[in-house]
């Protein structure tokens, strides 16, 4: 096992058992998750002259660089599960033809049952792409804390950043948040062939979610977002460079 897969495990492991103990009650949400967050963006905020906008900022993309090796890992497995599954697209394809007539129940599972076969003989899992999820999950304390952090300071809620306050909603930086998205899945399908239909459908999946959350948050959670999609477009060009 490689340093780089137990890091993985050791953060969701941390994660799930801190999550575990929150919902439990042994542990209290304000003072374990909502004033070390506050305290943390204070801090920061010192820095940059009490300025909380760019504290945040700050946080993005010390989260987002944090988060890079993992992601780089998952990138490249993506890629070589993607090419393991297009060579074995005809024999996946023969067996969907053998049993497309036949809707038993009995059939269906003898069915999966050769895909699967047919996986474990080439080493490869169709379901291996969805761990790119995994960035995604590993940020939501940080979606929950910042949110409430909002809520219990009245410095953040009402610090003026560009043209806006943390701790209203902007409709300029939700349009501007949506199209980055856009643009970032739209950077992300330029390689994808037709036999990847489904991959692109899932890449547009998050600009789409991000029109019903974007409108109604305030505006420092959206400018997380909005710096995160920014680093997620710049490292995208990387990898496809370094790739």
């Amino acid at each position: 096992m490689n340093q780089l897969f137990t890091y993985k495990q050791t953060i969701l492991l941390f994660l799930l058992i801190n999550i575990g103990l929150l919902l439990s009650g042994c542990v209290s949400f304000t003072t374990y998750v909502v004033n070390p967050f506050s305290q943390v963006i204070d801090s920061i905020a010192t820095i940059f002259d009490g300025n909380y906008g760019l504290a945040i900022i700050a946080i993005t993309l010390a989260v987002r660089l944090i988060l890079l090796p993992l992601i780089i890992k998952q990138t490249r497995a993506s890629k070589v599960t993607q090419e393991k599954m297009k060579q074995l697209k005809p024999e996946i394809d023969a067996i969907t033809a053998k049993y497309k007539t036949d809707q038993r129940p009995e059939a269906q599972l003898e069915m999966q049952k050769e895909m699967s076969a047919i996986y474990a003989k080439h080493g490869t899992n169709p379901f291996a792409m969805l761990s790119g999820c995994v960035p995604l999950l590993l940020q939501m304390p940080i979606y929950i804390g910042l949110y409430y952090a909002i809520r219990e300071s009245s410095a953040i809620a009402t610090h003026s950043f560009l043209w806006f306050e943390l701790g209203q909603t902007d409709i300029i930086l939700a349009i501007i948040t949506i199209i980055l998205y856009v643009l970032q899945a739209k950077i992300s399908t330029l390689h994808l062939d037709n036999s990847q239909q489904q991959m692109k459908f899932i890449l547009y999946v998050t600009p789409i979610m991000m029109c019903f959350v974007v409108f109604i948050m305030p505006s420092a959670l959206v400018l997380y977002w909005a710096v995160g999609v920014l680093f997620l477009i710049a490292q995208t060009i990387f990898l496809k460079r370094l790739s």
